[in-house]
């Protein structure tokens, strides 16, 4: 969980206007982060920011736990993100199977190469956390929440499940085509495939609409991918996570394979999108003078008042 959440959760219960405005400060922060990583258009995340927070006033005094803040936060804001989504320019047309998803071996070869020469000797390697969003943007929307929400917002899996009316496994084969999904947008982007066009790219064999060939994969390499997500997760039964371990240090493939998608999850938990300084402020002292008429605390009260 955001410690964000946690902070705003505890301010709120102090009931003093300082910390009001602080913790008001902390969830229009959160909201607009969630909205920008979901839907991708600065004006709907102002907007989804303004109406949520607004409409939340007389709810935050009722919440006590963090786990409560965060699962109806994300509730009410994935619902208006829903209703004022604007479908991405690069939205696929249909959800990528496993074998799609899977690296070719011109992509596997790059892998490689990339491990071979170290992630600091690339000179791309700034550039990634840059097409991180751009790429979360192409991914289908339903993957794309699920990993905004899990790997971008700390939820649990279970907290996810309770957010978006799921079951904890779907939720985890969703996660899984997410982080894999994400990886291979940031593989085209980075690779010069789509984008550019004042530049000449090169095609993979066998491309058509979009998508390379798909190269057949040894069973056991097909196997482990299917898996990596809840091998990454420690999910794996410990019979399975060491056959897993044995396969993947005897592959060279797989290895850099693995490496290139813990890089991808762990620069989606870095991703922050941070409201304009230029616009926080003033809905900020609005919704906490709100707040603080509606407690019947007044404004200029500096000790902590009981609800």
């Amino acid at each position: 969980m955001r410690p964000e959440l946690i902070r705003a959760t505890d301010l709120l219960q102090r009931n003093t206007p300082e910390a009001i405005e602080e913790a008001i400060g902390l969830l229009q922060n959160t909201v607009y982060s969630f909205s920008m990583k979901v839907c991708g258009h600065p004006e709907d995340a102002e907007d989804t920011m303004q109406e949520v927070l607004s409409r939340s006033i007389r709810h935050l005094s009722k919440i006590q736990t963090p786990q409560q803040m965060s699962v109806w936060l994300y509730t009410v804001t994935r619902n208006r993100c829903w209703r004022m989504r604007r479908k991405p320019a690069h939205a696929p047309a249909h959800l990528l199977s496993l074998d799609e998803l899977m690296p070719d071996g011109e992509e596997l070869g790059r892998l490689l190469a990339d491990a071979a020469e170290g992630p600091e000797s690339s000179a791309l390697a700034g550039e990634r956390h840059q097409m991180l969003h751009q790429a979360i943007l192409r991914i289908p929307a339903p993957l794309r929440t699920v990993l905004v929400l899990h790997d971008m917002e700390e939820l649990t899996t279970d907290e996810v499940a309770q957010v978006l009316s799921l079951q904890e496994g779907t939720v985890r084969v969703r996660l899984h085509r997410a982080r894999l999904s994400v990886r291979k947008e940031m593989s085209q982007l980075l690779s010069g495939i789509e984008d550019q066009p004042k530049k000449t790219a090169r095609p993979r064999k066998g491309a058509k609409a979009g998508q390379g060939k798909i190269t057949p994969r040894p069973p056991e390499c097909r196997d482990l991918f299917a898996n990596l997500s809840e091998y990454l997760d420690g999910r794996v039964e410990p019979v399975s996570c060491e056959q897993m371990r044995v396969h993947i240090e005897a592959c060279p493939s797989c290895v850099a394979f693995l490496r290139d998608l813990r890089g991808a999850i762990d620069r989606c938990r870095s991703l922050e999108i941070p409201c304009d300084a230029a616009v926080a402020p003033r809905l900020q002292a609005i919704l906490t003078r709100e707040y603080l008429r509606m407690l019947a605390i007044p404004a200029g009260k500096k000790n902590s008042v009981a609800v």
